[in-house]
């Protein structure tokens, strides 16, 4: 598949413009492509509107909406983009137009054919998830200096698996940033702020910007 192919299209949940709420991006204006479908079910997810809704764009319509919004950063998010194959297409299509292009996956489909200009923010479930046996180590290997990954804390527990992987895929010399975020009303910051103080952890919190700002409301 190719962008040339003007039959070419995505189902799409949501295209909206806003800042950035997560990653060392954060707060900074950005256009969000939410592709629809996911095969996972984490049981904290704030997306789960993006499993079946949306429309089939094509990917010169999904180009013009970013180009109007006339941001310098798109974020492709989910869902899991990389459940439809058309996604690597369109991440190619994105930086060849001189965009700053960044990847929300879940770590759950293979990330070896992404476009290496892409920055890849990927997670690591945790135990907490419901779904930690769908981490596909494999991707590990894959991961760029310039990438993040992200673990989503929902308990201690979660807390410590979290540090351990960090040592188990010395990720602190394998990706640019490691993100650590607390499952929206599961972890209080302050908990998890003191964890990390604690144990004197080179990770980033983040709080879900977008949260504090607009709540849990879709288009933000």
């Amino acid at each position: 598949m190719t962008y040339m192919d003007t039959e070419l299209s995505l189902r799409i949940n949501e295209i909206f413009h806003s800042l950035q709420g997560e990653s060392s991006t954060v707060g900074l204006p950005t256009t969000f492509i939410r592709l629809t479908g996911c095969p996972l079910r984490c049981g904290y997810c704030d997306t789960e509107y993006a499993f079946h809704d949306g429309r089939q764009i094509s990917l010169q319509e999904i180009l013009a909406n970013v180009k109007r919004a006339g941001a310098r950063r798109v974020c492709v998010t989910g869902g899991e983009p990389l459940a439809q194959p058309g996604c690597l297409v369109l991440l190619k299509l994105l930086c060849d137009n001189g965009l700053h292009v960044s990847l929300e996956t879940s770590g759950a489909m293979n990330i070896g054919d992404v476009d290496e200009r892409v920055k890849i923010i990927m997670d690591l479930k945790t135990p907490g998830s419901g779904e930690c046996y769908r981490n596909l180590e494999s991707n590990i290997s894959k991961l760029k200096q310039k990438d993040e990954v992200k673990f989503v804390i929902c308990d201690h527990k979660d807390y410590e698996w979290s540090k351990a992987k960090v040592d188990q895929y010395d990720l602190q010399n394998r990706v640019g940033e490691i993100l650590f975020s607390p499952s929206f009303s599961q972890v209080g910051y302050q908990d998890l702020a003191e964890w990390i103080l604690k144990d004197r952890l080179q990770v980033r919190m983040q709080v879900q910007l977008h949260k504090i700002i607009w709540g849990n409301k879709p288009g933000h």
